[in-house]
């Protein structure tokens, strides 16, 4: 019994990789997927073009640059196609990412020449990865799924022509789940058997600044900085392996903690005129604290740690350029591209790697008070290669590689 409950442990430590599964959106588990107008540009320049309401995901202070209160809606879906081999017995699990849906809504409100107010509901973290179950590293690998939403009222204030600033409140409510399978483990013949599983729920606060400076009209750069969040887990861990020497499955209450990293950007936006427009962005996610996964519960020995595993994350830059062309009175084109530094070492459960944007997209104009965006991207991905040590001490080598497609339609209302 001891030697399984050491096995238990040591797998425990490899494949709990909780809720950092690979994304080929963006490094480490993070969303980009704010709106359909910023998909269409790579999202360059969202924190000082302000086109739309949109624009709270990224700066509050922008909030100053609407004369009427105005509304936007978007949902976008991304559809991965990740492939992960085992290089040594060539066993590939495809797909492993599957297609997911991201809303998100946007409401700014002025309040006078000075002051204006806005609320947002998206989400910056997230993520789902499903292997197959009956692969031989089933114990690193299985089902991770992490859903968060952002809700974040803002307020904001003009300081004179040039200058304005904004802050706001993030309510971050998330849920988890993770499951593994035995895979190549000796204690069950059928790979398929599960292993562990938790799942739980978790709700934590941040908050986030901004600044804006306009040159003039047609020339204006924005700063930004989103906070890091903490959550803790709260949820049931279930090892089937029954470490305590229970013949029945062993369920214990348990609490994980994570970090959700802060993100600083930087924006410009420049009219070269009538028709033509290029803006920029440099993004700074600051993965460094995500240092660990921990889970404790009283029941769980010894020191009442149920699993631990260190993370080896690095802060991570993303660049974008983009630019947007005015057809007519009625469309208008845009286009971008963007560079995603990998934050992350690659390892089965987080294959990160460096990814590569090209996107574009176009608006509308219906009328003078609705229009609608449209958004298109495709993502590549490097080819990473990396290797692991399975519960037995057996060294693995693993091959991912992959892109994704983004498309995303939002509607923009404003109010007379």
């Amino acid at each position: 019994m001891t030697k399984l409950k050491t096995t238990f442990k040591r797998s425990a430590l490899l494949s709990l990789s909780v809720f950092a599964a690979c994304n080929v959106q963006a490094a480490g588990f993070q969303v980009g997927e704010h709106s359909a107008s910023g998909l269409g540009r790579a999202f360059a320049g969202e924190a000082a073009i302000a086109d739309n309401a949109s624009v709270l995901a990224r700066n509050p202070a922008a909030m100053t640059r609407f004369d009427n209160a105005a509304f936007s809606g978007a949902i976008s879906g991304i559809n991965p196609s990740i492939n992960v081999t085992d290089v040594g017995i060539d066993q590939t699990s495809k797909d492993i990412a599957p297609a997911q849906v991201v809303p998100a809504a946007y409401y700014i409100s002025p309040i006078n020449d000075q002051w204006a107010w806005g609320i947002a509901m998206f989400s910056n973290y997230g993520v789902t990865t499903d292997y197959p179950t009956n692969i031989r590293a089933g114990s690193f690998a299985g089902r991770t799924s992490l859903m968060s939403v952002n809700l974040n009222p803002n307020v904001a204030y003009r300081i004179n022509e040039q200058w304005s600033v904004g802050a706001g409140l993030n309510l971050v409510y998330a849920t988890a789940e993770l499951e593994r399978r035995m895979g190549a483990l000796p204690y069950s013949p059928n790979p398929s058997d599960k292993l562990i599983h938790m799942d739980g729920k978790s709700f934590g606060y941040g908050w986030n600044v901004g600044g804006m400076y306009e040159y003039n009209q047609d020339n204006r750069f924005g700063l930004s900085y989103r906070s890091a969040v903490d959550l803790s887990f709260d949820g049931e861990f279930t090892n089937y392996l029954a470490p305590h020497g229970s013949t029945t499955e062993k369920t214990v209450d348990a609490e994980l903690g994570l970090v959700l990293p802060d993100i600083v950007e930087f924006s410009g936006f420049h009219q070269l005129n009538d028709q033509w427009a290029v803006h920029y962005s440099w993004m700074r996610s600051m993965w460094s604290k995500f240092t660990e996964l921990k889970a404790t519960s009283t029941d769980c020995k010894p020191a009442g740690t149920c699993f631990e595993k260190k993370e080896d994350y690095n802060d991570n830059d993303r660049f974008a350029v983009g630019a947007t062309y005015t057809l007519n009175s009625e469309w208008t084109l845009r286009a971008g591209m963007a560079f995603d530094e990998q934050a992350g070492k690659a390892t089965l459960s987080i294959p990160d790697t460096d990814r590569y944007w090209y996107s574009a997209g176009f608006t509308y104009q219906y009328s003078k008070q609705l229009s609608m965006d449209a958004g298109f991207a495709y993502l590549h991905s490097k080819t990473a290669t990396f290797t692991e040590s399975n519960t037995l001490g057996q060294e693995m080598t693993f091959e991912s590689g992959g892109a994704a497609y983004i498309g995303s339609i939002q509607v923009n209302y404003t109010f007379n």
